[in-house]
């Protein structure tokens, strides 16, 4: 066969098995010597090239060279050997050939993989891992937690999902409808507001309405209800929102739009907000919305940023990672809980003023006696006690309806189309009670307000997508099954995600995300539809039903007729939605700059 480089491809078999992988052999004729009984197959490889090279191939013929050798030998060991031997040249041009093939093969099978493979089913809810449970994720997404949640939310079957993280925090989120009624009406006796959040909240609410169960609760909420009844609410919307509106929002927007200033409208919102619920409920004027310069303005804003910073301090509590963090911090009156403790002291000391001042004027005569009144007129209470109730009331009324507002302002920046259509409903209601703006009784009365159907579907909406309250929690008694069978065990939290259901599309069809007031009429009629409170549970639902609901729409209603039949807002960066400032509500964060000019 005459010299040259030849590759040899051994394979052994003892009787039918394989002992060997294939093996090659790459040498040169000068290699062929005697070499060690060791290593048969190297061996008898040698062995069947010595002989075939040496002796010539005997198929070839004419002179011809063969390409391929083959020989099969049967070694003393019983070893059978087969070997082929090929000319490099023919190997090379055999192994390209293999390597093609073997990749046309493997594309092959992927593609009969892939075509009838069974679709993997995509993890749903929270990711938990040994040990920390969802706390990665959790620590990932904390500066993002309601946009976060919302979309795992919204990948699980039923919108529900377990949420564990160290420390025992252990329950259930959801943003099922069922759950929620069967959470705050079937089974409501199961689901109190538990010691935890009662706990992680006392230092800064006590035992007010909002933070406490069983008796006590039933107790505030009974004598509460007295005041939200039909004659204070139509009392308030006349009354307290219209001189309000008239000597002092008014005359802040006009001065604004003389100067063509920038003006911070969540701010003043709050301001508004926080004047009326003191007129309402205790028959104090803090004066927050009065100009410049004023002293009891001074004071009120001192109070604000005090309450505002205790409610952001204390719901930092819920997202800290452990709890002995911030434990320890208040144990050595330093960082965050150093800042609550100072703040607290002058929320503590605002509302210690103004039940002095209430308890100096009391009237024991009088029969339609304010809010707090009413919780004095009964001696057991105690002054901490009558407190807690100052600072709850303060915090609902001033918080949600500003939180609401602010956003429903900033959409109707870039909605012109919803604003035309508000400003044609406020003039037509006007027309109709043969009012005019000019007008020192400009405000609008109660009737009317109830006329204005089109900007109360107008104000519900952006309540929709950005509730002031986005998250709610209960604890449960007992180990229970929810609706959607989604099981809890006791003392287990369980967390209604108001802001997730805002944007689900089981719930809201799949123009979910647009800001579309039309969605709240009856179809075809000038009807508002109502809504059930456990499909949008912005004022809560069942026994805990938010009482200063209908308060809140007039307020809401009355600040956006009287200011949009004057004056035309418009947020400074209107395309960008704003950053959310999670605390107890739901605030825009660093407010909303808006520039005023006068509605032509």
């Amino acid at each position: 066969m005459g010299s040259g480089h030849y590759t040899a491809h051994i394979k052994v078999f003892s009787n039918v098995q394989l002992l060997d992988e294939n093996r090659w052999y790459n040498f040169d004729d000068s290699q062929i010597s005697p070499i060690s009984e060791d290593d048969v197959n190297t061996a008898a490889a040698y062995v069947l090239f010595y002989r075939r090279v040496k002796n010539d191939d005997a198929s070839a013929s004419n002179g011809a060279k063969s390409s391929m050798l083959s020989a099969t030998y049967t070694h003393p060991s019983n070893l059978i050997i087969t070997c082929s031997i090929h000319s490099l040249e023919t190997f090379k041009s055999m192994e390209l050939f293999s390597t093609q093939t073997l990749l046309l093969f493997l594309s092959f099978l992927t593609f009969l993989y892939l075509h009838h493979r069974k679709p993997k089913t995509t993890p749903t809810g929270f990711k938990a891992y040994p040990i920390v449970g969802t706390l990665p994720d959790f620590l990932l997404n904390r500066h993002r937690f309601l946009d976060w949640s919302t979309d795992v939310l919204r990948n699980c079957p039923t919108h529900s999902a377990v949420f564990k993280r160290p420390g025992k925090v252990h329950g259930i989120m959801t943003a099922n409808p069922d759950n929620v009624e069967h959470v705050l009406k079937t089974n409501f006796h199961n689901y109190p507001k538990g010691e935890r959040f009662i706990y992680l909240l006392r230092d800064f609410l006590g035992q007010g309405i909002f933070n406490s169960d069983g008796d006590l609760w039933k107790l505030q909420r009974k004598t509460a209800s007295y005041e939200f009844n039909t004659k204070s609410l139509r009392n308030f919307a006349i009354q307290n929102v219209t001189v309000e509106i008239q000597t002092r929002l008014i005359p802040l927007l006009q001065r604004a739009s003389e100067s063509e200033s920038v003006l911070d409208l969540q701010d003043v919102l709050e301001r508004f907000a926080f004047d009326n619920i003191c007129k309402l409920a205790f028959n104090v004027d803090p004066a927050c919305l009065a100009a410049e310069g004023s002293g009891d303005a001074t004071v009120g804003g001192v109070f604000m940023r005090a309450i505002e910073d205790a409610a952001a301090l204390s719901s930092g509590r819920f997202m800290s990672v452990f709890e002995w963090v911030w434990r320890l911090k208040k144990f050595l009156n330093v960082g965050s809980e150093k800042r609550l403790r100072e703040s607290i002291s002058i929320v503590h000391a605002f509302a210690d003023k103004i039940i002095r001042s209430r308890m100096e004027t009391k009237d024991d005569t009088t029969d339609d006696m304010d809010l707090l009144s009413r919780f004095m007129a009964t001696e057991d209470n105690s002054p901490e006690f009558l407190r807690d109730i100052v600072i709850s009331f303060i915090l609902a009324g001033r918080d949600t309806t500003s939180s609401g507002l602010s956003w429903f302002f900033w959409i109707l920046s870039s909605r012109p189309d919803v604003k035309d259509k508000i400003v044609k409903e406020i003039e037509t209601v006007r027309a109709w009670s043969e009012k005019s703006d000019s007008e020192e009784a400009g405000g609008f009365g109660y009737e009317e307000l109830k006329e204005l159907k089109y900007l109360h579907a107008a104000i519900s909406e952006p309540m929709r997508l950005y509730p002031p309250v986005p998250v709610d929690s209960m604890v449960c008694l007992n180990e229970d099954v929810l609706a959607d069978g989604t099981r809890v065990k006791k003392n287990w939290f369980v967390t209604y995600h108001t802001y997730a259901m805002g944007r689900m599309e089981s719930i809201w069809g799949s123009d979910w995300a647009e800001f579309k007031p039309e969605r709240w009429f009856v179809e075809d009629s000038g009807v508002i539809r109502t809504e059930s409170p456990f499909r949008y549970p912005v004022f809560h639902a069942g026994a805990r039903m938010c009482l200063g609901k209908e308060m809140a729409y007039i307020q809401m209603k009355s600040i956006v007729a009287s200011v949009m039949g004057r004056f035309e807002l418009n947020a400074v960066d209107k395309d960008t939605c704003p950053g959310q400032h999670l605390s107890l509500t739901l605030r825009i964060k660093g407010g909303l700059p808006v520039r005023v000019r006068p509605r032509k």
